[in-house]
């Protein structure tokens, strides 16, 4: 199969000049394995979804990093935690050697890296394909890219998008929430997150979801920061700053693929999509996590926020680059509306001299000044 060129790649090597450990995080299935045979040729490779590989670590992990390899690439580290203090011994006398570290665990990653490879190593997150990674893919409706979503094995046609989400969900989602947590009720968890895939681009309140799961609003707060830490679903910020207005403080709910968002929806076809009253959300979910793509792609924080006043003024991305805030308003309509800029515009007079770019993100093709179509949103 043809390998597609990851946007993240010229960040990740250069980093691997200067740092003896890589550690590269995202969900799974977004490609980590397959980036890091592209780019780490030659490296001995060693994947801890091997129980029996794993258990031998686990019991002598000196002796498996003697053995392992000068150069050394290890998939799903946060299996055997145990190799992490031994890793900073290592690289600390023996300076030549070089780690590259996947996983897909977020929170287990960093509270290991944090203890033991604080100032050795540098982060990473690789996420499905970026609309600016693909050439013909993105070319098809944004329907169509909507509903199948953007995981490797989607976008490759490697496998059915509806055996790909309905194994995804059962063999990974569930999985990992499993080991992180033990829930005693799995039809109550399941219902949790199809609902949250119906509150996507809203804001997140825990205590209404708890009543119509049918659980307390912890167990729900808990349940949203397991599926964060397995990067199913981000909570986006909102924008807080020494204005003389009253600003909502709940966070925004988004998934980073649409494709398990549509799955979750129970939305199987792009006519079932393209009247779905969700569509619209869907699209800003789109929207969002390319912006956040974009930045991680870099190697640097999305800095992205959205804004909201309790009186109802709102802008749906803020992204803050140095000095300037850049904004953006995301439209699935297909037709251009002068309207669309109303709120931009509001903006740039409550901040007049911090404002950037002002861009309305539709899905048209009229491009009038400062309006893009969403597949140019990141280049």
């Amino acid at each position: 199969m043809q390998y597609i060129s990851r946007k993240i790649s010229e960040s990740v090597m250069r980093a691997a000049e200067y740092y003896p450990v890589i550690v590269i995080t995202g969900p799974r299935q977004s490609g980590k394995s397959t980036l890091c045979r592209h780019l780490f040729d030659g490296y001995s490779r060693y994947n801890f979804e091997d129980v029996s590989l794993r258990q031998r670590v686990a019991e002598d992990p000196k002796a498996f990093l003697a053995n392992a390899g000068a150069k050394v690439v290890i998939d799903e580290v946060q299996q055997v935690p145990e190799l992490f203090s031994y890793l900073q011994i290592e690289v600390d006398e023996n300076p030549d050697r070089q780690f590259i570290l996947t996983g897909s665990s977020n929170f287990s990653l960093m509270e290991r890296i944090t203890q033991s490879l604080a100032g050795r190593a540098a982060l990473f997150n690789l996420l499905p394909f970026a609309l600016n990674e693909l050439g013909d893919y993105k070319q098809n409706s944004t329907d169509h890219i909507l509903l199948n979503g953007l995981y490797p094995s989607v976008v490759t046609k490697a496998r059915p998008v509806d055996l790909f989400y309905s194994n995804y969900y059962s063999t990974y989602v569930e999985r990992d929430v499993r080991q992180i947590k033990n829930i005693n009720n799995v039809a109550q968890f399941q219902r949790f997150i199809q609902l949250a895939a119906g509150r996507i681009g809203t804001e997140f309140n825990a205590t209404s979801l708890a009543m119509e799961v049918g659980v307390s609003a912890p167990t729900i707060s808990s349940w949203i920061s397991i599926l964060q830490t397995s990067y199913v679903v981000l909570m986006l910020q909102p924008f807080h700053a020494n204005i003389n207005k009253r600003l909502t403080k709940s966070p925004k709910l988004y998934f980073y693929d649409t494709g398990l968002a549509c799955f979750l929806l129970g939305i199987e076809t792009v006519g079932q999509l393209a009247v779905h009253p969700l569509r619209g959300s869907i699209f800003e979910n789109l929207a969002v996590v390319e912006l956040i793509k974009e930045s991680a792609n870099q190697g640097k924080r999305p800095n992205l926020f959205f804004y909201r006043e309790n009186a109802g003024r709102e802008a749906d991305m803020l992204q803050i680059k140095g000095d300037k805030i850049d904004i953006y308003e995301v439209k699935s309509a297909s037709t251009y509306n002068p309207s669309f800029q109303k709120n931009l515009k509001y903006l740039n007079g409550l901040f007049p001299d911090m404002i950037g770019r002002k861009t309305v993100v539709y899905d048209g093709d009229n491009i009038p000044p400062d309006i893009i179509n969403i597949r140019d949103l990141a280049k």
